[in-house]
């Protein structure tokens, strides 16, 4: 694949050689070793670490070098790249830069920045990595290799998600862990069995969290409705993830919607618990736009009427077929609030004080 010509702009930005680096260029003997230490000392000031090799120089940065020290550019080729000469010269540029190598302890603090500083809040490596490069040029730290770079920034992606995982637990109680974990409980996939989904009942709370909703109908508008109010139900405090940056919350999110029961059932509890308890909570605001959007279009006839008139139907109008949810902190948001209630034999039971219904705010016609 063929290097894209070094423009002059960059040429003169980051490639002239200053008077205080000129002297240190014209102590070395040799063309080949004035252009060497030249070009090497350039590329670290532009990226804050060592080139690999000839490679990575473009033959418009030699040759503009070059000019610079008065050496012919071939004299760059022999530029030995192993050995005791380098080594110095690395030295030499290190102490006129104000740089130092990176010790195991610098790795250690550093990895320990990236996990509580970065990765709690940024789950892409590369993101992860650029801050880590961004962070050691600041503290005048040479990179350590691509190598150690690569396991400093997956350790700090894993301990952060680790501390995550323990928050969450933490902050949960125990009788709702229970109810969290069993939605992929063993008695929760065969709920789920081949053959019984004609039968609703028979439905896991997980698979019915995971549906989407069908078209606007009284009958899908029932399904969204029973499935809020098995969100609800579980019981997940207020605020759960308030502090969590909402690109993690929803990748958490996704992994418990593409992983099996059996999958999940395989991780720590810890893991297994949060990434149940994102899908809910992002579920449950999903369940109610989607609900207020049903609720907006639905213009129920004779007949959904009738079949529906065994459903809870709030004060203003007959659209509104939940209680809206009880003020205070339990309203539901993004944050996760889920109601009371309680989950029996494997099926979601009715939300305490009405807290399966849509908040008065989300209903048309509220005020």
């Amino acid at each position: 694949m063929s290097r894209e010509p070094t423009g002059m702009d960059e040429l003169v930005d980051h490639w002239t050689v200053l008077d205080d680096e000129r002297d240190l260029v014209l102590e070395k003997r040799g063309g080949a070793q004035r252009l060497g230490f030249a070009l090497v000392l350039k590329f670290y000031t532009r990226h804050g670490r060592f080139p690999r090799g000839r490679a990575e120089f473009s033959d418009e940065v030699v040759e503009f070098v070059a000019r610079q020290v008065k050496v012919s550019g071939a004299e760059f080729g022999l530029y030995e790249w192993a050995g005791r000469t380098i080594e110095r010269h690395r030295g030499q540029i290190r102490a006129h830069l104000g740089f130092r190598e990176c010790s195991v302890a610098d790795a250690d603090k550093f990895t320990v920045w990236l996990t509580t500083d970065i990765a709690h809040a940024e789950r892409n490596a590369d993101r992860v990595r650029e801050e880590l490069l961004k962070r050691l040029r600041e503290e005048s730290v040479e990179p350590p290799t691509a190598d150690r770079v690569t396991r400093m920034v997956r350790s700090a992606l894993h301990n952060a998600e680790e501390n995550w995982f323990l928050t969450v637990w933490e902050r949960v109680p125990d009788a709702v862990r229970g109810r969290v974990l069993a939605l992929v409980g063993e008695e929760s996939e065969m709920a789920a069995a081949p053959g019984d989904e004609e039968d609703g009942d028979e439905e896991s709370v997980l698979a019915l969290v995971k549906s989407l909703p069908g078209n606007v109908s009284l009958e899908s508008m029932l399904r969204e409705i029973r499935k809020l109010r098995a969100i609800r139900a579980v019981g997940l405090p207020t605020g759960l993830f308030a502090d969590t940056a909402p690109k993690v919350l929803a990748g958490w999110r996704q992994q418990a919607v593409v992983e099996s029961p059996s999958h999940l059932r395989r991780r720590s509890p810890q893991s297994r618990l949060t990434l149940l308890a994102a899908l809910l909570v992002e579920r449950e605001r999903e369940v109610t736009d989607t609900l207020v959007d049903l609720l907006r279009q639905h213009r129920p006839s004779a007949g959904d009427r009738r079949a529906g008139a065994d459903q809870p139907v709030c004060a203003g109008g007959e659209h509104h077929l939940l209680p809206p949810r009880r003020a205070g902190p339990g309203a539901s948001g993004h944050d996760g609030a889920v109601g009371g209630g309680g989950v029996q034999g494997g099926h979601p039971g009715p939300a305490a004080g009405g807290a399966g219904g849509l908040r008065g705010r989300d209903l048309p016609g509220s005020a």
